[in-house]
């Protein structure tokens, strides 16, 4: 993908699951056909590819399965509402593809570039990408964030269960574009975390003050992010570091204990 959002068509991958597999689940429930549209028959298929290939090759463990729609795959497509119209989205440490496939059916005028330094992550990603028809779209390359920093940037960075926030500020904000945001899926302990980072932060030149958001319903099930802002400044090394968008929608959260 290039900076400007395209993304080459390649040669397509072999099919993800064997034709003799079985879908896990046909159909998606309410909240999925509200969240992706006309493409939660692919979000659908995208569940039953990480509840049998994934699990099969250890990308997903066998207790996610029951709770993949509502634990992985809304969580991370509720991301898009703090995402503006038509931006780049680089996925540090995309894993399974989360959260940056459910984020880019929920949202297809965005263009992401899914980060991921294992081989066998990567190939499945590659799989799924062609499988559900997203190579447009969406593009997979294999690496670190510190691999891919000065080739690949983007408005928005994303990260889910990658690191804590100290050692995430280090890997993702040299990837975010001046003007962008890093956007880390956190949970209760997002403020906790925000206070234990505040040091790296600041030595990297970081001024702006984190914010906790909620994301999604207001029942419980939503999704609670950090959004971090890049301003107009130099940013200081990150081995320096020691211990302008505007979202879709939010919902603002003091620095105090994360709704969940």
């Amino acid at each position: 993908m290039s900076e400007g959002g395209d993304v080459p068509r390649g040669t397509s991958p072999p099919s993800v699951v064997p034709a003799e597999s079985t879908a896990v689940e046909t159909a998606p429930p309410e909240a999925a056909q509200h969240v992706f549209g006309n493409r939660a028959e692919h979000a659908a298929r995208y569940r039953d590819l990480l509840a049998t290939v994934g699990v099969e090759r250890g990308l997903i463990g066998p207790r996610e399965v029951p709770r993949l729609w509502d634990r992985h795959l809304l969580n991370c497509a509720y991301l898009g509402e703090a995402i503006a119209e038509g931006l780049t989205v680089l996925d540090v440490g995309s894993g399974a593809g989360l959260p940056g496939i459910p984020l880019a059916l929920a949202r297809p005028d965005l263009r992401i570039r899914l980060v991921e330094p294992l081989e066998r992550r990567h190939t499945f990603l590659r799989e799924v990408v062609g499988e559900l028809g997203l190579r447009d779209q969406v593009a997979v390359v294999r690496g670190r964030a510190e691999d891919v920093k000065g080739e690949f940037s983007a408005a928005v960075v994303t990260a889910r269960a990658v690191a804590p926030l100290e050692t995430l500020y280090r890997w993702t904000l040299p990837l975010v574009q001046t003007g962008g945001h890093l956007l880390a899926i956190k949970g209760r302990s997002a403020s906790q975390e925000i206070e234990a980072a505040a040091a790296t932060l600041q030595a990297m030149g970081i001024t702006s003050t984190p914010e906790v958001l909620s994301v999604g319903p207001d029942d419980g099930t939503g999704t609670t992010l950090v959004r971090v802002a890049r301003g107009a400044g130099p940013l200081r090394s990150a081995a320096t570091a020691t211990a302008t968008t505007t979202p879709r929608k939010t919902r603002r959260r003091p620095a105090g204990p994360a709704r969940r």
